[in-house]
This record gives C-alpha cells, structure tokens and sequence, in this order.
C-alpha cells in the first residue's frame, strides 16, 4: 500500500491523466474524472471502466457495459487514455463550433437597404440638409462615423431610413456606392448572455462578420448610448470597448440617440472622438405641413381614407399648441394616424342607425313571443300589428346592411388600386434605375393611368365611392381625448368667442367691468399672437378685499379658456417658508419626497390650465424668484431635470393688500368704482412690497371694486339660480319661488362691505338651503311642489320663512276637472 507523500509525488500532471469514469446518481448515468495514478514510466496504464449503482433498495448487480460518454469513440484504441477504454478528452471540453461567415449579421442585423429597393421604407422629404451632412461625414477619410443627436420624435431614424434609399438610388458619392446599411439590434445581442463570455463572443462574431465585407457594410445602431453599458460586469469589456479598435481599423458606425443620451456618451471621450455629431432640430410648422402631405399616401392605402389638406394643416396647428412635451413631425403624424384609425373603424363597423334599428327589432319579437299564447281580441290585435312591423323593419335593415357592406366592398376596392398604384410606381422608379426602359413605358402609360382612374381625385369622387375622409374636425377630437381639451373649444372660432369674452366672464362675475375688459384684451392680445410666443398666455394680479370675486373670476377665465373649471389652486399660506417653497419643484435630491415631484408637476398632465397662487402675500420671497423664470421664459425646470412647459397656461396671482385703503368711504367714487387716488395708492405698496422685476413681467395689475347692495342683489339672484337648479332633478321637480320683499331683505342682510360676497353663501346657506332640506326631510315638500319664500315679522324682527305650495292647491280644479274626464272616457 502507497504511503500519502508516495501517493503525492506520484499524482503529478505529467503521470495524473484525467480520466472518465460512468456513475450511477438517482437513476442517471454520469460521468466523472478519476486520477490514474501510476508508477514513474510515462507510459499509462489502461483503466477499466466500471458501473456502480448507488440504488439503496435493490442488492449490487453485475459490471455491466455502458454507452462512452458524449464525445467519445468506444472502437477508436489510439486516444490519449490508452486501450479501448480511452476517451478524447480534447473533443469533450473544446467542441466550440466554428463561426459561419455572415451568420451573426444576418441574426442581429437588419438590411435597410435591402428594405429601401423592396419599397417598404416611407419617403423622407424637406430632410436634405441632414441627410447630405450625413453623406458627407461618410464620405471623410478618417471619423467616418456620424452620430444623430435630437429630440425624440424629429425623425433621426427617418433620416438614415432616407440614406438607404439613396444608396439604393445611387444618389451617392462613388466611395459609397454598393454599400450596404445594416441596423444592429442591440437587445437581440444581449438575450442569452447570461453566462459570462458568451456576450463578448457574439459581438466578436459580429464585428469579424463586418470586416470580412471590407469595408461594403455600413452599421446602424438606434439609441447608441446603450454601447457604454451594454455587457458591463465584472472583469468583462463592455461593448464600446471592443468597438474602439474595430472603429479604428476602419469600420463605419452611424448612431442616433437624443441629448439627455448623448451626456453619457460624452463621458467616454475615447469613443467620442471617433464620431461627428449631426445635430437635428425640430422642423418648423411649415416643414412639418410638407412632409405630411408628402407621406399621406401611405396613410390612405393603409387605412383606406382620404386624408384631407385641412386635416394636415389642423394637426401641425394643433400639435404645436396643446401637444408640447413631444416633437414635431411625430406629433402631428400621430394625430393623422388615429384619426385615420378611428375613421376605418366606424367605417368597418355596423352604423349606429342599424345598431339601434336591430335593437328595436329584437325588442318587437321578444313582445310578439310573449304574446303568442294570449288568444284575447286585444292580443290577436297586437300580434298583426307586430308582425307587420317586424316585416317592415326586417326589410329596412336588410337594406341598410345591404348598403353598409357595398359601401365597405367599394372602399376596399378603393384601398387595393391604391395599394396596387403604390406598388407600380416603385416598381417604374426601379425599372428606370435599372434600365428596363420597356418595362418602364409600359408602366408609365399603359398601367398607372388604368389604376389612377379607379381612385377618386378629389373627396366628392371619394365620398360618393364610399372612402371615409379624414376632416379637421376629426383630428381635433383626438386631440380633445390627448389633451383634455374639449373639441368645441377648438372648432369655435377663437374670433366670435374672444370678442364676446366680456359678456361671457359677467354671467358669473358682477360688478367688476375695468377687471373684465382688462383680463379680456389681455387674453384677446395672446390668441392674435401679438405677444411672446415663450411666455404664458397672460399672467394677472387681482388685488381687492376679500369676497370681491377675484376667484370667481379665475375659475370663469379657467371654464372659459380651457372648457372646464380646470384651476390649479396653491394657497400661497402653505409656502411661506423657504424649505417648503421648495415643495413647487419639488424636493432636492436625498430629501423626503423627491420621488413625489413637485406641485407645479401638474402642468405636464394638464399644460393648458389657469394656475391661481392665492393669498399671495403671505409666500416667501423665493416663491417671487420661481415666478420669474415662468412670466419670463414660459418653462421651469423642476427638482429631476425635467422641463416644464407654462406657454398654455394662464398665471394669476391674487392678493389682499391694500385692502384697508379700498375699505374707506373716499376711496370709492359716486359710481360705485375704484376712485384713481386709491388705485394709485394700492399700486404703490404693491411695488414697495414685491421687487420691479416681477411686476414688470406680469400683464395687467387689477384692482378690484368694493360691491355696493346692487352687486349683492345681483349676486343672490345668481345663487338663487344655482339652487334653483339643484332642486330640478331627475328624482325631484320642485320649483323655487321669492317674494321680492324677502328678495330685498337677503340683499340687505347680505350686504356686508367688509366680507363682500362671503356674507352671501351664508345667509342663503342658514334661511334658505336649510329650510328647504328641512322641508323636503319632513316631507311637506313634495314632487312637484312649490317652495316659496316669504318676508316674515314678527315682534319687530323680520325674516323669511318657508311657505309650501302643494300642486293640487295651483292646479286643482283643472286637475279634478282631467280626472273626471278620463272616469268618464272609462265608463264609455
């Protein structure tokens, strides 16, 4: 028996080949390695295999043979191991398969030029300074590797899309002709990389694919800043790295990422030197109007509509006004898309008519059925009545349906020419670049003008055809769905409805007329586009006593501008701190409740909204400063970077001061309003309080009047109103009746100068909304009745009471006289 330090010496790796021995685990065959240790000769001895079985519940069986393990060769004697019994072990643990040339560009990689000569890429147009800067950057020397930096949406993908078909074209330099552009897709490489080196050789593969093309293959990669972190961890190259050198052997990269992305890029100077930045902008109103039209072709033959010019204009118009935190073109393609979209669904489903139609037929022969085993004359009666209808309607709707689906079958006829007609004028671009002359002329004159005359010219031809057109209108309910905004406000005339602005904001503000004709030329001055485009669309400061209707007035302005009560409120008394000043852009990093976001975060929802910041006195000064940039800039950047758009909205801010100068009786001329010495002296504490720089960036500074009992009157009746319709209801029809004498009390008793309108809600909260729940509780006003309100005296104290009207006390002699009628029709 070998001693241990023997046995050591003899287990070296020149005399201690591994070899393979089968094992038996659970059932399962496996394969071990096993030391053969053997004396000092080289020579090896031979190793017999044998099986064990490790099974506990049977008794040990025989050596029996078993399969070699995978790789090895039972009949082949000459291996490493010896006699038969020797495996190869090099085939076992290197069985790595060989590359395929092209292989792994054909599975992460697709052929945009191969797209572009198929006819499947959409035009590109009003892009020619882009794509010949492009052309030119591959075209140099050395760098020949142009990077497109944008924002999302301004078509930087487009304008490679744009190069493919020239290279396809030959509209190229001559050291571009016959190049391929390939787009990578770099989440195809990363899937299945999970084991550590197999990202590394996949794009390995990759790179060796497009060196063996020698330089005929351009490479394409969208979103090009992941190449920093792509395959990153621990003691791996990332997949820049293994770029760098290809790149400077020659390879030629074009990448496109937007400028949040391009920061990371930029930190990595080494592979930024290697590209030339192309810088897209957003393309103006105008441009964007020329590639739509220049691509709504495809649009119609996908959904099988007309698109209309109108449509076009109104989606740039549109996009550019309520959509703002996206770009053009991409905004305006989307509108035209799902306006398109919602226009192929009604068209490919039943109309409402039939819908309805179908429904009331369902209903008469359910009725039918039900009466089929009633054999009185009334029954028999109705069964005729029925059945004639059914048969009547059935033939109605069978002819609707009729005409629904031959409207449907000449669409789609429509829908294929034009495809067909798209189909054949690529293929006449292609025979002319190829020279099948022949083949060209037969196309130009013979083919195409067969196809254009099955498609309608003009939209009357295509309405009469049965092709849905897509209309201004159309679009602008796909904005109102987007942006909230409601489609009557933008389909009414911005002309008729600013003009009668004033008479619209009076039905709910009394007694306030300068404060209205300001904030109405104020608004009238933005929507004619004669102010700054950058700034908000006006920005006031109310000042007045409290109740004067400086809210009220803000809340009409938000219904009438936006088409809801949409008001942001910030009560300025929650912000009079500097650490909570902070909560309007919300939380600096580390702080609780940066995630959150700050409170003017609202205007990236909602960016067409009046924002009121309320009791403005009482906030602290960096408030004024955060002000600043949104009255000057129209943008705010808030706590995570993120860009705030204040171009749609309205600012107001509200105050009281100087509301003890508007209280005194000679502040107030015979007329009811502000006296000029008072405004003058309420302007002054204002610009002694708040800094020039913010007063000079608001439009207007209005000073509100004091109301007079005229004004509070009128303001009762304004609330009487309100209740009046809350008493007219679905459940309940009551109606709301005041003698003026109790009309003339409200008023006096609500006539408070120093609480203004306030005093209003609450005397008609106390005599007037309680009395009626009382009542209604009670069960003394009922359904239909009359609650009528009285001036009551009584030991010299006046008050209105509540007086019950039932509706047979109004209508009872021509009530009882309509019953005795209908008794007698009866008894006949």
């Amino acid at each position: 028996m070998l001693q241990r330090s023997s046995l050591r010496s003899l287990t070296s790796a020149s005399t201690a080949p591994r070899l393979l021995r089968p094992a038996h685990r659970h059932g399962q065959l496996l394969w071990r390695p096993t030391i053969q240790v053997t004396t000092t000769q080289p020579t090896l001895r031979r190793s017999s295999l044998q099986a064990r079985s490790f099974s506990h519940s049977s008794p040990p069986r025989a050596p029996a043979q078993h399969p070699p393990p995978p790789g090895g060769n039972n009949n082949n004697h000459n291996n490493a191991g010896g006699g038969g019994g020797g495996f190869p072990i090099g085939n076992i643990f290197n069985s790595q398969p060989k590359r395929e040339p092209g292989a792994a560009l054909k599975e992460h990689g697709v052929d945009l030029t191969e797209l572009a000569r198929q006819g499947k890429l959409d035009p590109v147009i009003a892009r020619d300074d882009e794509v010949r800067r492009t052309i030119q950057i591959l075209s140099r020397r050395t760098k020949n590797n142009p990077v497109l930096v944008g924002a999302a949406g301004v078509g930087k993908t487009a304008i490679i899309e744009s190069l493919a078909q020239r290279l396809v074209a030959g509209e190229v330099p001559e050291s571009l002709k016959g190049k391929k552009l390939i787009s990578i897709d770099l989440a195809s490489i990363m899937s299945g990389t999970a084991v550590r080196g197999s990202f590394e050789g996949k794009l390995k593969d990759l790179i060796a694919d497009i060196e063996d093309a020698k330089g005929q293959i351009i490479v394409f990669i969208d979103e090009i800043h992941q190449l920093l972190g792509l395959g990153k961890a621990e003691g791996s190259l990332t997949g820049s790295n293994m770029l760098k050198p290809a790149l400077a052997r020659g390879l030629q990269l074009a990448g496109a990422t937007t400028w949040n992305e391009f920061r990371e890029l930029e930190k990595d100077a080494a592979l930024l030197r290697r590209f030339q930045k192309v810088t897209i902008e957003e393309p103006s109103a105008e441009q964007a109007i020329t590639m739509l039209r220049g691509g709504k072709s495809r649009m119609e033959v996908h959904h099988g509509v007309i698109v209309s010019d109108a449509a076009i204009i109104a989606a740039v118009t549109y996009s550019q006004r309520y959509i703002t935190d996206r770009q053009l073109p991409d905004k305006a393609i989307d509108l035209i898309d799902e306006a398109a979209a919602a226009l192929r669904l009604a068209r490919e489903s039943k109309p409402e008519q039939l819908e309805a139609l179908e429904q009331h037929l369902t209903t008469l022969q359910i009725e039918l059925s039900s009466l089929g085993k009633d054999q009185d004359e009334a029954s028999r009666s109705r069964r005729e009545v029925l059945v004639d209808e059914i048969a009547r309607l059935k033939n109605k709707a069978s002819k609707m349906e009729k005409e629904w689906r031959d409207e449907r079958e000449r669409g789609e006829k429509i829908r294929q020419a034009k495809e067909e007609l798209e189909r054949k004028r690529f293929e006449l671009e292609e025979a002319v670049r190829t020279g099948q002359f022949d083949k060209a002329s037969e196309l130009r004159y013979s083919t195409i003008p067969k196809l254009e005359a099955q498609v309608p010219k003009d939209g009357q031809e295509a309405a009469q055809a049965g092709q849905a057109r897509v209309t201004a209108s159309d679009v602008a309910r796909v904005v109102a769905k987007a942006t909230g905004v409601p489609v009557s406000a933008l389909m009414r005339g911005d002309r008729a409805r600013l003009v009668d602005l004033e008479s619209i904001l009076r039905q709910r503000v009394v007694g306030q007329e300068p404060a209205l004709h300001a904030v109405a030329e104020a608004v009238r001055l933005s929507r004619a586009g004669l102010h700054n485009p950058n700034r908000p669309v006006a920005s006031f400061l109310f000042l007045g006593p409290t109740g004067v209707g400086k809210t009220e007035l803000s809340k009409a302005l938000a219904a009438e501008l936006t088409g809801t009560d949409r008001l942001v409120t910030l009560n300025m008394s929650e912000y009079h701190d500097k650490h909570t000043a902070a909560r309007l852009i919300g939380a600096p990093p580390g702080f609780v409740g940066y995630e959150d976001g700050g409170e003017l975060s609202v205007v990236r929802r909602h960016p067409h909204s009046v924002i009121l910041f309320d009791e403005f006195e009482k906030a602290h000064p960096s408030v004024a400063n955060i002000l600043l940039q949104i009255l000057d800039e129209g943008a705010l950047t808030d706590s995570h970077g993120r860009k705030l758009d204040f171009k749609n909205t309205t600012i107001i801010l509200t105050s009281n001061i100087g509301s003890d100068i508007l209280m005194r009786p000679e502040s107030i001329s015979p007329n009811g309003e502000v006296t000029p010495v008072a405004r003058d002296l309420v302007l002054e504490r204002v610009r002694s309080l708040y800094p020039p720089e913010l007063l000079n960036r608001l439009d207007e500074q209005i000073v509100f009047n004091s109301l007079s009992p005229t004004h509070v009157a009128s303001i009762i009746d304004m609330r009487l109103s309100e209740i009046q319709q809350m008493l007219n209801t679905s459940e309940r029809k009551i109606h709301l009746s005041i003698d003026p004498e109790a009309r003339d009390w409200l008023a006096k008793e609500a006539y408070q100068p120093r609480w203004g309108a306030r005093e209003v809600n609450r005397l008609l909260n106390k005599v007037v909304r309680q009395q009626l729940a009382s009542g209604i509780l009670k069960g003394t006003i009922r359904d239909g009745d009359t609650a009528r309100f009285r001036l009551k005296e009584e030991g010299g104290k006046k008050s209105v009471e509540l007086v019950p009207v039932h509706e047979e006390e109004v209508f009872g002699d021509s009530k009882r006289e309509d019953e005795e009628l209908m008794r007698a029709d009866e008894l006949e």
